[in-house]
């Protein structure tokens, strides 16, 4: 543990925006699962707010900083082709 007070509350700070991150992370992971589960279904209707949902919490991730920008952007172009439904890869 660290004796100087700054770095007591940097350590304090990070692991709150480790946590952040990872709720950010979490969430994506889990509306891709989602996706990914409807587009293989017959209710293909019901992807479009899934994705946007999915899309929106991407960008969100990048703005905030969770995620690097092409980092984001693959994992939009792979949601749009799941959405497509050619999105054959795992």
């Amino acid at each position: 543990m660290a004796n100087i007070h700054s770095q007591k509350k940097r350590i304090l700070r990070a692991e709150r925006e480790r946590l952040e991150n990872r709720r950010y992370t979490s969430k994506i992971k889990t509306y891709f699962r989602r996706l990914e589960a409807i587009a293989s279904g017959e209710e293909r209707t019901d992807a479009a707010p899934v994705h946007r949902e999915l899309v929106q919490t991407i960008d969100k991730a990048v703005k905030r900083g969770a995620l690097h920008r092409n980092n984001g952007s693959r994992k939009k172009s792979r949601a749009a082709r799941i959405l497509a439904g050619s999105g054959t890869d795992a």
